[in-house]
């Protein structure tokens, strides 16, 4: 089984050894978002996944011989000894630890600086423990506070290099030891599935519960991209890329990082502000299928969009004030989505730009994954922007990552790469077509010199993204 948290639901998926999925069920998450802030109720993802669980439970076979769980980067709360939450979940684009990031040095969307907000807010700190969002569900299903994955760690400044919490960096911010969980490998085993996690959940005491990963590192083991060079989008709420890499890619802006693959090897990406919710928000009522149809009439759109789904950027640059963009006025709602979608894609070609930028091979292949990777039309069009053959999965969600993650770790596979090759299936091959390829060129262009005239996007990477455009319109 993988359960993954995600922004908007929870999904559960039973899966078998040959990667068919033999059961599902989701349950929805609501939350509360206010300029930077973001907060959602960690008794609302248990209640969630216990949904989920239920739903999975119930339309597929038995018996669940082991799970895994993901959660949003970044995403942390403060619990008390007995798991009790004392705060809200702070999701991972929560952006009120402004002034904590300063002097963490890293991203106010990091789970360190949030921990140093919330303990600010705390009354008292006496037998506070930080909790990564995956850790709150695990603890309740083994009935005790368990250790943590070192991926959901990454952001709570853990040190992947050693493999060890640097905690006198750590105390000169004010942060004591013991607020720290153990932190394992993603695949180790965390426990069992406790007498009161079987009452709450139906999974049967005794199931092992495995060290999982963060949603994108989930989504890149379900595209089965885990050979080096290789790199999967995961285009959901908003838009993460994570690839393979013999040695970590280094940024000195922070805003592609490294996390380690349970093997050992690396696997670097970033995580965009701009995504799907940006579709969500500016037409909350929409049927995406009949919009999809008529933006194909607008290509390129009148408009041109940065689609931020709320303010601030991390990736593919570092931009805390950065707002959503339109440049120009649609004619239509259908011309509004379509400058949405093409802007989308053309903030993942400038993603992948500056991994390249950053020397990060990219001579691998490319595979679609999450909630966006459902609309045949989409994936077309962001192939079509990128100019480079795109592989999609069968089934394209965390979920089935972690179900992958969970039969590695529970013994049935040799290596992550043989469960993934066992268990993950390649649905079809989208390739470019040139003439849409040399249409969106332009636009591209225009959005890289108003990112870059605006302050948001530095110089240098910019004139490597136009680089590279010349050299595939030449090629």
């Amino acid at each position: 089984m993988g359960i993954d948290l995600g922004t908007q639901s929870v999904r559960a998926v039973l899966v078998g050894d040959d990667g068919a999925v033999v059961g599902s069920g989701a349950a929805p998450l609501g939350g509360r978002r206010d300029g930077v802030r973001h907060e959602q109720s960690p008794d609302d993802w248990w209640e969630a996944v216990r949904t989920a669980i239920g739903g999975a439970l119930a339309s597929g076979p038995g018996p669940v011989r082991a799970l895994a769980v993901c959660g949003t980067s970044g995403t942390v709360l403060l619990t008390d000894g007995a798991g009790r939450p004392l705060t809200p979940g702070l999701m991972y684009d929560d952006g009120r630890a402004t002034a904590e990031a300063a002097l963490a040095r890293v991203q106010p969307t990091w789970a360190l600086p949030k921990a140093m907000w919330l303990l600010k807010e705390q009354p008292s700190t006496a037998g506070v423990h930080l909790t990564h969002q995956p850790d709150f569900i695990v603890s309740r299903l083994v009935g005790r506070r368990t250790a943590t994955d070192s991926s959901h760690a990454l952001k709570t400044g853990y040190d992947l290099t050693t493999d060890t919490w640097p905690h006198e960096k750590l105390r000169a911010l004010g942060l004591d030891p013991g607020l720290f969980p153990e932190v394992v490998r993603p695949g180790a085993r965390l426990g069992e599935v406790g007498a009161d996690g079987e009452s709450a959940t139906g999974i049967p005491a005794g199931t092992p519960v495995i060290a999982g990963m963060t949603d994108g590192c989930a989504a890149q083991i379900a595209s089965g991209s885990l050979g080096v060079g290789s790199w999967n989008s995961v285009l959901g709420t908003t838009l993460v890329l994570k690839g393979v890499t013999a040695a970590p890619v280094h940024d000195s802006t922070g805003v592609v990082y490294n996390h380690r693959a349970p093997d050992g090897g690396w696997l670097p990406g970033g995580a965009s502000g701009v995504g799907a919710g940006a579709l969500g928000r500016a037409f909350p009522n929409a049927d995406p299928a009949r919009l999809d149809a008529l933006a194909a009439a607008h290509e390129p759109s009148t408009a041109l969009a940065y689609p931020l789904v709320s303010r601030g950027e991390r990736f593919p640059f570092l931009a805390p004030g950065a707002t959503p963009l339109l440049l120009g006025e649609p004619r239509s709602d259908a011309d509004h989505w379509a400058a949405l979608l093409q802007g989308v894609g053309h903030a993942e070609r400038l993603c992948l730009d500056y991994l390249d930028h950053l020397g990060a091979p990219q001579d691998g292949p490319l595979t679609f994954t999450g909630g966006g990777s459902r609309s045949a039309y989409w994936n077309q069009l962001r192939t079509d922007i990128l100019g480079r053959t795109v592989h999609i999965p069968r089934h394209s969600e965390p979920a089935l990552g972690m179900a992958v993650l969970a039969a590695y770790g529970a013994g049935a596979a040799p290596t992550l790469a043989d469960a993934a090759e066992r268990m993950v299936g390649l649905s079809h091959v989208l390739r470019p077509d040139p003439a849409r390829t040399a249409r969106f060129l332009q636009p591209y262009l225009r959005m890289v010199d108003e990112l870059e005239r605006r302050g948001w996007l530095p110089a240098p990477v910019a004139t490597h993204a136009r680089t590279r455009a010349d050299a595939l319109e030449t090629s």
